[in-house]
């Protein structure tokens, strides 16, 4: 079960083993881009590809959805980025239970947009889940932990493609410990939980009188979507690209321009400087600052305004 890109690397992982994967469930297809056109999820377009079959619930907890599962025997539900929240009635179903491959390093980060938060909130460390499913979200007790480290200015869309591409192989050495028994179940401990809700649009938008550090890790969690934004000569910008972050340097108003620089332009904060290297102009596609500014007028004394 499953549905967006993120999900991809652990199916195709589980078509080259000897399991026989039953049914491929995911959700139904949606309006997408800027056509509005219908289009399938990623992980139905590659269960199609593998000539799987497919099921598309509008809920998971339809009880003419639950029994079409329960006439196939499942022996277990694999579960990754699904996005819903799966009953008690589907989860005691197969013999084995639920496991699901969660983005974080549980009990922090519980929902969904565990990836965007832990960038957000200036973490050190992420990692990759295995638990057994209970009816709370992620609250089922975990496997097994993979944990790494969040590079330096890395954004939310290449820590999202990274624990993505780990998932597969980490899903599979999971199912290997199952099918031998060498695994203990940890209960999370409650007290140490922290939420990941989803993320919206008008979350992006950028507080100059924030600390530099706190500007870089939005305008990086928020990198490719939804993309943070400020206002600046009458326009929105989007900004992306943080290539550096000077703390405690103050020469200016926060939001002030101070300057251009070979990696991008420098912004004053509260109490330091970021170096942003790409914009994106209304109706434009994203481009390098040095770039952008050769048709914008963009001059050190400029104003970025929340």
């Amino acid at each position: 079960m499953g549905t967006p890109d993120f999900a991809v690397p652990a199916l195709r992982a589980l078509t080259k083993t000897e399991v026989t994967l039953l049914a491929v469930v995911t959700q139904p297809d949606r309006p997408k881009g800027r056509g509005r056109k219908v289009a399938p999820p990623p992980v139905k377009e590659v269960a199609l590809e593998q000539g799987l079959q497919v099921l598309q619930p509008e809920s998971a907890s339809n009880p003419e959805f639950i029994e079409e599962i329960r006439k196939m025997s499942p022996d277990l539900l694999v579960v990754v980025a699904f996005g819903q929240i799966l009953k008690k009635a589907l989860l005691e179903v197969p013999s084995w239970g639920a496991v699901n491959i969660h983005a974080s390093l549980l009990p922090k980060y519980r929902g969904a947009a565990p990836i965007q938060w832990a960038i957000l909130n200036g973490e050190s460390k992420t990692g990759l889940t295995a638990m057994m499913m209970d009816e709370g979200m992620d609250t089922g007790p975990v496997i097994r932990q993979m944990e790494i480290a969040i590079e330096p200015y890395e954004t939310g869309g290449h820590l999202h493609d990274r624990l993505s591409s780990l998932a597969g192989p980490f899903l599979i050495d999971v199912l290997h410990s199952l099918t031998r028994g060498d695994y203990s179940l940890e209960v999370q401990d409650d007290s140490l939980a922290t939420y990941a809700p989803k993320i919206t649009r008008d979350m992006a938008k950028i507080e100059w009188n924030r600390s530099a550090g706190e500007i870089s890790c939005k305008i990086r969690a928020f990198d490719p979507w939804p993309g943070a934004f400020s206002f600046v000569n009458g326009k929105q910008v989007k900004l992306f690209g943080i290539t550096g972050v000077e703390e405690g340097l103050v020469e200016a108003e926060p939001g002030m321009v101070l300057g251009f620089d070979s990696s991008g332009v420098r912004v004053q904060a509260r109490d330091g400087v970021v170096t942003i290297g790409e914009m994106q102009l209304p109706g434009k596609k994203r481009m390098r600052v040095a770039e952008i500014v050769k048709g914008f007028s963009l001059r050190p004394g400029d104003k970025f305004q929340a």
